[in-house]
């Protein structure tokens, strides 16, 4: 990186308001996961990018670990280039639970480029992850940057078969914490159905939840919109979708067969 980190944390602060101006536009900001610097560049090519966000998964994938298991260097180092790659274009990170320390986490992810990141709670105790989100936000403040947080809870992927009721209510008192601790937006996963995504934000908030997408059974982008979502990303599935495409590829090539003349020279 080329700036001084003076110029670099006021380039990021503006970074950081865009995207937080974006989670709070009346038009729901949809975000395509990357997982590296070639992805990236793919996605930045399309004019209707105004934000990235990386998959943890994807990038955990594509080193050989397990999602959750990839070391925090390994990560921050492939975020990074993306990051370098992205240019004015703000980028948030998925940086897992935010490992041992999240605010040491959070100032690392800044010095890197990043203006915003995933952080889950894993259903730890309510106080402690308020904490953690307290963390995080003072880390970035102390940077000089903005931290658009999209605090992230497991209420319903770590559900373990508790009604549907309790889970609502557990990310509709989670989500109201982390927004009342600094979080931007609050990112609850999981299959929704409509009448779920419409309580979750009646109870946390206009353009205060994020979503993730293109599951089977997902609403579509506007429909998530209507119901007043900041947020809809797709996390690991654009990596399968293009490691889908790889694989019957292969098999085609194997058969004897050429390739795509709709291929594009993206690489």
């Amino acid at each position: 990186m080329t700036q001084t980190l003076d110029g670099q944390n006021a380039s990021q602060a503006v970074r950081a308001r865009t995207l937080s101006a974006l989670h709070a536009a009346p038009e729901i900001l949809r975000v395509v996961n990357v997982w590296d610097v070639v992805s990236a560049k793919a996605i930045l090519a399309l004019p209707e990018t105004r934000a990235l966000a990386t998959a943890g998964h994807s990038i955990a994938a594509s080193f050989g670990y397990a999602d959750g298991a990839i070391p925090l260097d390994v990560t921050l180092d492939m975020v990074g280039r993306i990051v370098d790659a992205a240019g004015d274009v703000p980028v948030s990170a998925d940086l897992d639970d935010g490992y041992d320390d999240p605010a040491e986490t959070a100032r690392r992810a800044i010095d890197v480029g990043v203006v915003g990141a995933n952080i889950e709670d894993r259903l730890r105790p309510l106080s402690e992850s308020v904490a953690r989100v307290e963390a995080v936000i003072a880390a970035g403040n102390a940077e000089g940057v903005p931290f658009a947080l999209n605090a992230r809870t497991d209420a319903f992927l770590r559900a373990n078969g508790r009604p549907e009721e309790e889970s609502i209510a557990d990310a509709i008192e989670r989500g109201r914490a982390y927004i009342g601790a600094g979080a931007d937006i609050v990112f609850v996963p999981g299959k929704l159905s409509a009448d779920v995504v419409r309580q979750l934000v009646e109870g946390i908030g206009e353009r205060k939840v994020s979503v993730i997408g293109g599951l089977p059974g997902a609403l579509t982008g506007a429909e998530y919109e209507a119901l007043g979502v900041g947020r809809v990303s797709y996390g690991p599935t654009t990596q399968r979708v293009a490691l889908t495409a790889l694989q019957d590829l292969g098999a085609s090539l194997y058969a004897n067969g050429l390739i795509p003349e709709s291929t594009r020279d993206l690489n």
